[in-house]
C-alpha cells in the first residue's frame, strides 16, 4: 500500500508563491515517476507537472516559467514551487505516484488565488 501526503495549500493574492510538497510512504521499494494534477470546480482533473525517476520534467503550458516541480529521491518526496499564482490557478491539487503500472493518488490540497 502507498499513501501520498500533500501539504502547502493555501489561501493567496494574485502575484503570489505558494509551496506544496507530497511525500510518498508505504510499499515503495524503487524510485517512482511522480506528478502534481489539478482540478478546478466543473472541470476535469488535469496535469500540472510531472517528474520522472532521473528528475526529467515537463509541465502544462498554462504554468510554464511558473512552476517547477522537483524531489528528493531520500525521502520520497515532490515538491511543486508555484510562483506569480494567477486566479486560474486555483484548483484542488493532487499528488500522484506511478508505481508497477498503477496510479496512487493523495487527498488533494487546495489552493486558491484570490484578491
Amino acid at each position: 500500500q502507498v499513501q501520498l501526503v500533500e501539504s502547502g495549500g493555501d489561501l493567496v493574492q494574485p502575484g503570489g508563491s505558494l509551496r506544496l510538497s507530497c511525500a510518498a510512504s508505504g510499499r515503495i521499494f524503487i524510485i517512482a515517476p511522480m506528478g502534481w494534477y489539478r482540478q478546478a470546480p466543473g472541470k476535469q482533473r488535469e496535469l500540472v507537472a510531472r517528474i520522472s525517476t532521473g528528475g526529467n520534467t515537463n509541465y502544462a503550458d498554462s504554468v510554464k516559467g511558473r512552476f517547477t516541480i522537483s524531489r528528493d529521491n531520500g525521502k520520497n518526496t515532490v515538491y511543486l514551487q508555484m510562483n506569480s499564482l494567477k486566479l486560474e490557478d486555483t484548483a484542488l491539487y493532487y499528488c500522484q505516484l506511478l508505481l508497477a503500472g498503477m496510479n496512487y493518488w493523495g487527498q488533494g490540497t487546495q489552493v486558491t488565488v484570490s484578491s
